[in-house]
């Protein structure tokens, strides 16, 4: 209690992380718990995307398309190892929107935001080309190419999470905040353990709810504020099947209700399908999949593909609930998928609320949540965009040099795979040397857990990304699950309940001694 903190921050998503690393830069001292794993909830289950979103051109959201677009190349280059440039393509559905209407929205997608160093649109004769040939044989003659990036969402979380507490913040995961009250003008914020179920309170002068689908649930723990806003519970899932074509292309393909889908090449053997979109009611931490989204999926892409998907295909689906901002849209496809803030003051301390918001502007988002808490926070513009030009932890390096990084990873350490070195460079870049280290085979690394992952990896996440369970490391540090059989997996539950239950250094000293 004897520190009043600049800053706390309730939720350990891309939104929350965002805000404690830029108001940390700053010069704040920051606060941040999460109920949970970092990205557990809805930023580990996007569609894995840092896009413009070309749909919502048709929703005139040209202001959020902008703003996305002109992040797209900042996060890129200050995140190259989790961020990728990757190509769509967009066949032409006659009996959809017409050629005209695609070109037009590919245009302004390609000049309303600043792009460099992306490869422009350019029109395909699917009929000829190559991109064509996984497609229905002669339905799709005319398709167009347009730029986009790829991001390994969760890891952009954590990353951003370990850059705020580099710079001095107290990040607290499976930390709950159970009540949330004001004292003499001073955010007490009552935060739980879930593992040992010990409380403590804390202090700060300013308060950040980014709660996500939970915004509100926070609201109600006693802050004293009547919210204006409402946030709309959005569901989207996703698919994953084997690899469906050859080529390092994605798709999008438009549906005859309006949505669009994605088929993403993903994780080198698989294709990614995603995303539908449905109201949600229920327990935002209960969401599942239906039978009838799985179906909607297979049935969407295989309006287009030579061959089917089928739900027997599927080998893992996630399901997230996007916390939108209510604006009273008639269907959760329509609903915007911009950013709202609530500032209030009661009792004249601070709270603001984040409603809404997406991937790609979440840095974005951070700036200017900092812009509505200037009054009062430290040097909110002395260094106002610092964390567009600052990598993230292993990002220090040209976006045109990841397979230099991957060749000396290699060189160094030559008993790695190909694969297995560039698995490494592109979850950890540069930071790869550290959990490598003095290494000179396999065996230096540890016990081998499978499809590479090794006890050395699984120390470097304990200690360096907050990892506890075999979730968080096969599912958000990495996506291993998909490749790990249910042995493997137990295997590595059984270690980390062993290296739980194991006394810690001080306590073996006690034991000896007595």
């Amino acid at each position: 209690m004897g520190q009043v903190f600049d800053l706390a921050i309730i939720g350990g998503g891309v939104n929350g992380c965002g805000i404690a690393r830029d108001a940390v830069g700053r010069g704040n001292s920051v606060f941040l718990c999460e109920m949970n794993d970092l990205a557990s909830g809805t930023s580990s289950w996007s569609t894995k995307l840092v896009h413009g979103g070309l749909r919502y051109l048709e929703y005139y959201e040209f202001r959020l398309v902008r703003h996305a677009l002109m992040e797209r190349e900042i996060l890129w280059q200050i995140a190259p190892h989790i961020i990728r440039p990757l190509r769509f393509v967009l066949p032409h559905h006659s009996g959809l929107r017409p050629a005209w209407f695609l070109r037009l929205g590919l245009f302004l997608y390609d000049h309303i935001g600043g792009r460099k160093l992306l490869p422009p649109t350019r029109t395909l004769d699917l009929a000829h080309d190559g991109l064509g040939k996984p497609l229905a044989p002669g339905r799709f003659r005319r398709g167009f190419e347009y730029s986009d990036c790829f991001v390994d969402d969760a890891r952009l979380v954590v990353l951003t999470a370990r850059d705020a507490f580099d710079r001095g913040a107290d990040i607290r995961t499976r930390t709950r905040a159970t009540a949330v009250s004001q004292v003499d003008g001073i955010w007490q914020v009552t935060v739980e353990d879930t593992v040992s179920g010990e409380r403590s309170t804390i202090r700060a002068r300013a308060l950040v709810n980014a709660g996500g689908p939970w915004v509100e649930k926070i609201l109600a723990s006693g802050a004293g504020v009547n919210a204006k806003a409402k946030v709309r519970l959005v569901q989207g899932s996703h698919i994953v099947v084997p690899k469906l074509y050859a080529h390092d292309r994605a798709y999008i393909f438009q549906n005859a209700d309006g949505r669009i889908v994605f088929a993403i090449p993903y994780q080198d053997d698989f294709t990614l399908i995603g995303t539908t979109d449905l109201d949600y009611q229920g327990d935002p931490a209960q969401v599942k999949i239906s039978a009838d989204e799985i179906s909607y999926l297979c049935t969407s892409v295989s309006e287009y593909l030579a061959k089917p998907v089928k739900p027997e295909d599927v080998v893992w689906t996630y399901s997230g609930v996007r916390p939108l901002y209510d604006d009273g849209a008639n269907e959760a496809k329509a609903a915007t998928r911009d950013y709202v803030f609530e500032l209030d003051l009661p009792g004249g301390a601070p709270l603001l609320s984040i409603y809404g918001g997406k991937i790609t502007t979440y840095r974005r988002l951070a700036e200017e949540a900092l812009q509505k808490l200037a009054p009062w926070l430290k040097g909110t513009k002395a260094a106002e965009g610092w964390t567009a030009t600052a990598p993230l932890p292993g990002g220090d390096f040209d976006v045109s040099a990841v397979d230099a990084l991957i060749a000396e990873l290699r060189r160094d350490y030559p008993f790695l795979t190909p694969g297995h070195a560039d698995r490494l460079v592109h979850a950890y870049g540069t930071r790869a040397h550290k959990l490598l280290g003095q290494a000179a085979s396999m065996a230096d690394l540890g016990q081998d857990f499978g499809a590479t992952l090794t006890e050395a990896e699984i120390r470097y996440l304990i200690e360096n990304e907050w990892a506890v369970t075999a979730d968080d490391i096969v599912w958000r540090r990495s996506k291993l699950g998909l490749r790990l059989s249910a042995a493997e997996v137990a295997a590595l539950e059984g270690w980390l309940a062993a290296r739980r239950d194991a006394p810690r250094p001080a306590e073996r000293a006690a034991r000896v001694q007595t």
